[in-house]
């Protein structure tokens, strides 16, 4: 494994200096079908083109513009959404409110399926996840970018960058889940969560339902490196049916550990409280009541 993070770089890994390859870098383009044709991630004039990073022996997918490859989240999400034969498209960022008109957020992809007069038969809200970043990534970014031949094998130990799965579940999924999935749950409609396999197996383990009753299907994909081409290939490792409840508790409500060590925590914080040599924060009670 490389001794830095950069795993792909505007579509192709760090290592790949092909001609096609350093086009798309040199221009800033994304290959995965951003809403422009230059990468536009953090920002639009020095965009940071990070698709994914090293995680360990994996690579962890950080751009959620990444898993656009070949559309196989939408051809997967459908599936789940729709019966077979159905006429359907897709639409994107499409702002959901509530019932007071404010908005909820957008949903990455509504999935429309419609009859042969155009009208609007049914639809399923898709969502995709990245993974945050933990540390400072565009600075290896950067330093590749001055000069990638001698950067494509660099030793990057300035600061750690690694996938931020803690934060990745709780300040975006969880919020995610809790707005706007139980406005569609209400209307009944079906959810699609998209993730990385490293991201999904961070997650509690959900009670597992039948497609047909599910509420919510989590794609799960990887990717795997193509030798010949030196490209990485997103692929769907697995498809896992939930109900809507059920998964959201899983994602919302903490992990309870044993009271007494808790306890025992706190034990050892008064032990080394009364411990100390300068004199308590406040009086005894007894001390208190021997001076009146």
């Amino acid at each position: 494994m490389p001794n830095h993070p950069l795993a792909e770089v505007f579509g192709f890994p760090a290592d790949n200096l092909s001609p096609e390859a350093e086009r798309y870098r040199l221009n800033r383009l994304c290959p995965y079908h951003n809403k422009a044709p230059s990468c536009t991630k953090d920002k639009a004039k020095d965009p940071l083109g990070v698709c994914s990073i090293f995680d360990g022996a994996s690579v962890a997918i950080t751009c959620p513009v990444r898993f656009r490859q070949d559309w196989l989240i939408i051809e997967d999400a459908a599936r789940f959404f729709f019966p077979a034969n159905t006429s359907w498209t897709s639409l994107q960022e499409i702002r959901l409110n509530d019932g007071n008109n404010q908005s909820a957020g957008n949903i990455d992809f509504v999935l429309v399926a419609y009859d042969d007069r155009g009208r609007i038969l049914d639809f399923g809200a898709l969502e995709v996840q990245g993974v945050y970043i933990s540390g400072n990534v565009r600075r290896p970014f950067e330093c590749y970018m001055e000069d990638r031949l001698n950067c494509k094998d660099m030793q990057w130990t300035s600061t750690r960058v690694a996938p931020d799965y803690l934060s990745s579940s709780r300040k975006r999924l969880a919020p995610q889940l809790i707005y706007k999935g139980n406005i569609l749950k209400a209307w009944g409609k079906k959810q699609a969560v998209v993730l990385h396999e490293g991201f999904f197996s961070t997650l509690p383990s959900f009670p597992q339902t039948a497609p047909a009753e599910a509420d919510i299907a989590w794609l799960v994909y990887g990717l795997e490196l193509d030798a010949t081409t030196n490209r990485y290939h997103l692929q769907r490792r697995r498809t896992e049916y939930t109900a809507f409840g059920a998964a959201l508790d899983r994602v919302i409500l903490p992990s309870i550990g044993p009271l007494e060590t808790f306890v025992s925590h706190l034990q050892d914080k008064l032990d080394e409280k009364l411990g100390e040599d300068h004199a308590p924060d406040a009086p005894a009670l007894g001390d208190i009541l021997s001076e009146e």
